[in-house]
């Protein structure tokens, strides 16, 4: 069993909108002073992949023309014609912001989120992430030089909130937001990020990254066997290893497939999916060693408190309504129960 120590390391420099005065907890640990100007020579811009690409690359090797991937995507009941309009909404953001840069004589580098990687960061001296906060948390993800900012655009603002992304205006008017920042008309976001030490046996040096990959059962299998990647290199490491990733809103230990576990009867139509646990043993700072059972261990940022680890803490207003009946219920005599109203 392979143990893990998760530690905050040092802070990111992020370009965004600032927060509303009522989510105090998303304002950044540090906002230093108005700064001089910033004009980077090279930047990388980090593309997402839209959902039309991705069925695109889902059907790529079985031949599937664009008329059979319109009827395959209405079988699943998507729409063809909704997906390549939020596509092409999406490349003409990218379009515009390119070309603003490359106007102002800013040699420009565009990957594709799976293309992202460290050479790329080195190259750079600014990350822009065109797409929403998931692309956003991945551009911030891989840059360990926290003087090398990081500014996300959010190009479908229709469909996107773009909470670490620029104000939606500068989407379409993006060499204003250049000017502002040869100015020095803004002012820097520092942001915590969490940084992972592995040490044990059956560790991969190598991460993998399961975003874009639909893996069935058998594949995950596959990609987790000896044999099943070659560049995946696995290995007993006797001191802690640092993953060449820092999280900027939360890291999950867990089951990577917890809940693809899929099981068939005879008919086809009888297919269900079964939650697999995660059996894990803790320490913190230290201290005594506990056996857990659950579905996993999240540790969340500041940045990353109101996202998912918000909805996996939060209780709905029926289940404090039905805890607080329990309770008044325990309180009162037999017969003189009251209902109790939350709102």
């Amino acid at each position: 069993m392979s143990s893990c120590r998760a530690l905050l390391c040092g802070r990111c420099l992020l370009l965004t909108r600032r927060a509303p005065p009522s989510s105090s907890c998303l304002r950044p640990r540090r906002v230093s002073t108005r700064p001089s100007g910033f004009r980077p020579e090279r930047v990388a811009v980090v593309t997402k992949t839209t959902r039309y690409e991705f069925e695109q690359q889902r059907y790529r090797y079985t031949g599937v023309n664009e008329d059979e991937l319109r009827e395959l995507l209405a079988l699943k009941g998507s729409s063809y014609n909704g997906l390549l309009q939020r596509h092409n909404i999406h490349s003409e953001n990218v379009e515009h912001v390119v070309e603003s840069l490359r106007n102002e004589g800013i040699d420009v580098r565009v990957v594709k989120r799976r293309d992202y990687d460290e050479e790329t960061v080195r190259w750079a001296d600014a990350i822009i992430s065109a797409g929403g906060d998931g692309t956003m948390l991945l551009a911030a993800s891989k840059v360990l030089d926290k003087s090398k900012p990081v500014i996300g655009v959010n190009t479908d603002p229709e469909r996107s909130e773009g909470h670490l992304c620029l104000p939606v205006r500068y989407t379409h008017s993006f060499p204003e937001a250049l000017h502002k920042l040869y100015r020095g008309e803004f002012r820097w976001q520092w942001r915590q990020r969490i940084r992972l030490f592995l040490e044990g046996t059956g560790i991969n040096l190598t991460p993998v990254d399961l975003h874009e990959q639909q893996l069935s059962l058998e594949q995950h299998s596959k990609a987790h066997s000896a044999g099943g990647h070659q560049e995946q290199t696995s290995a007993t490491i006797s001191g802690p290893h640092l993953l060449p990733i820092r999280a900027l809103n939360e890291v999950f230990i867990g089951e990577s497939l917890s809940s693809r576990m899929n099981y068939k009867f005879c008919k086809p139509r009888f297919t269900f999916s079964l939650h697999r646990a995660s059996y894990y043993e803790i320490s913190v700072d230290d201290g005594p060693w506990e056996k857990q059972k659950s579905s996993g261990l999240n540790v969340c940022t500041g940045t990353g408190s109101k996202a998912w680890s918000y909805n996996i803490n939060k209780m709905a207003p029926q289940t404090v309504e039905e805890i607080l009946n329990i309770g008044e219920s325990a309180l009162c005599p037999e017969g003189a129960y009251k209902s109790f109203s939350y709102s």
